[in-house]
């Protein structure tokens, strides 16, 4: 078969009629180009809008001109696994059950690290196309999230971070080094993000999938600023490989899972309230137990410090209205909230939550004691994180316009990042 013939049965094969694909209480319809959804990691509006002015996106202008831009809000907290899952699933994290990196678990007081599927609760977008008979691929930057997100996916799952350890046993392809031309990155550099999109394409040119996920890296935002030439010349690197995605056929939808922001004081140390310290101050060593969510294997660049804590009561006193009173008092956060609360404002899983959960004002990060955090891993650099109300505001662009009447969110309610699958394959002009 040559290369027109192939195309046409390719295009086809995309607009055969199929059903409706149901997940989490959400219908998708069947893709008829290549979809592809891009999580761009730690993508705060700034990086789009100081790209912009440098001239360093023409595709992403062009999308945002030609297809659909808007802001929408990622899930609480504002951490990359509480967000990817939310995307995969189309759900908050209330039904998916992941609200962080690093959790508690409440029965047997265990601090667990979220590196694989256990603790997602709902069937992802991928494994219910893949079920359904699509060619379904996703690649991850880091491979925790390729655990979590390849969850019951028939088809392609692969990481960046372990693309030379790739089988097609375990991971649906192996020989990853040969196809995207090179082995697998640093997993603290920018090439761990643009070898996802390398790979992202390399896949629609020899297997075609009908739905992809790519999820990046953020750790160029952590380490450099919007207006950065760091930062620039990354976004440069992505737009390129973006642009090329759609030369391909492919209609993208691109979101992010968290913004970031700068939380140093102006002469360059970390500005942060560390309240495991300030609470055993106040009632006791042991009292309360402060969980840092964003806690993950990769900490070099955040040093476990974000904008979003929980707390947990180890004792019968203090009250819980003493503690939130003391923790409302402190310089540098903007809310405490009792569980109940927290969990009904933002969506959140009870049984993961803690006792009081605390969000940062901006530019303020929070940790637990300063013993356990090492800062020194920021090598003098600025730090550079996220997990608050400050880091919620994401970019939502799609490739194509939308449908003439339709409503990108329903009911009036504001847009959210895990409506991403939902408009790109219900509502997008194609």
């Amino acid at each position: 078969m040559n290369k027109p013939d192939r195309i046409l049965t390719d295009v086809a094969s995309y607009r055969a009629e199929r059903p409706l694909v149901r997940v989490n209480g959400r219908a998708y319809a069947w893709p008829k180009h290549p979809a592809v959804v891009i999580c761009f990691d730690g993508c705060d509006p700034a990086y789009i809008d100081a790209a912009s002015a440098a001239g360093a996106i023409p595709a992403i202008d062009r999308m945002r001109r030609e297809g659909f831009a808007a802001s929408a809000l990622a899930a609480m907290p504002t951490f990359t696994n509480p967000n990817n899952v939310s995307i995969v699933c189309g759900v908050p994290p209330a039904v998916h059950g992941v609200s962080g990196n690093f959790y508690l678990d409440r029965d047997t007081g265990a601090e667990i690290m979220m590196v694989d599927a256990t603790p997602v609760r709902a069937p992802t977008i991928l494994a219910a196309f893949s079920q359904a008979g699509a060619k379904v691929a996703a690649v991850t930057a880091k491979d925790k999230l390729r655990r979590a997100l390849g969850h019951g996916l028939d088809g392609i799952a692969f990481s960046a971070e372990k693309a030379d350890e790739a089988t097609d046993a375990e991971n649906g392809i192996s020989a990853i080094g040969a196809l995207v031309g090179r082995g697998a990155p640093d997993q603290y550099s920018a090439d761990l993000s643009l070898f996802v999109l390398d790979a992202g394409i390399r896949l629609l040119e020899t297997r075609r999938p009908n739905l992809m996920y790519l999820s990046l890296s953020d750790y160029v935002q952590h380490k450099h600023a919007p207006d950065a030439p760091e930062a620039t010349a990354f976004m440069r690197a992505v737009d390129e490989r973006l642009g090329r995605m759609i030369a391909l056929g492919a209609c993208l939808g691109i979101v992010a899972d968290h913004g970031m922001n700068d939380m140093a004081h102006p002469s360059g140390e970390p500005n942060v309230v560390y309240l495991g310290d300030l609470l055993d101050a106040a009632f006791g060593a042991g009292a309360t137990r402060v969980i840092c969510p964003i806690t993950d294997p990769f900490v070099r660049h955040h040093g476990a410090l974000g904008g979003f804590v929980r707390v947990h009561l180890q004792r019968t006193e203090p009250s819980s209205t003493a503690v939130l009173n003391f923790i409302r008092q402190i310089p540098g956060v903007c809310m405490a909230a009792p569980r109940e609360e927290a969990c009904l404002r933002f969506e959140l899983p009870e049984d993961r939550e803690g006792d009081i959960a605390v969000v940062a004002r901006s530019g303020v990060a929070l940790g637990g004691h300063a013993r356990d955090h090492d800062i020194s891993q920021l090598s003098g650099e600025r730090l550079r994180s996220h997990g608050g109300l400050a880091e919620q505001v994401v970019p939502f662009i799609l490739s194509h316009p939308l449908k003439a009447g339709r409503v990108e969110s329903g009911a009036g309610k504001p847009l959210r990042n895990y409506d991403v699958f939902s408009v790109l394959l219900n509502d997008m002009k194609v």
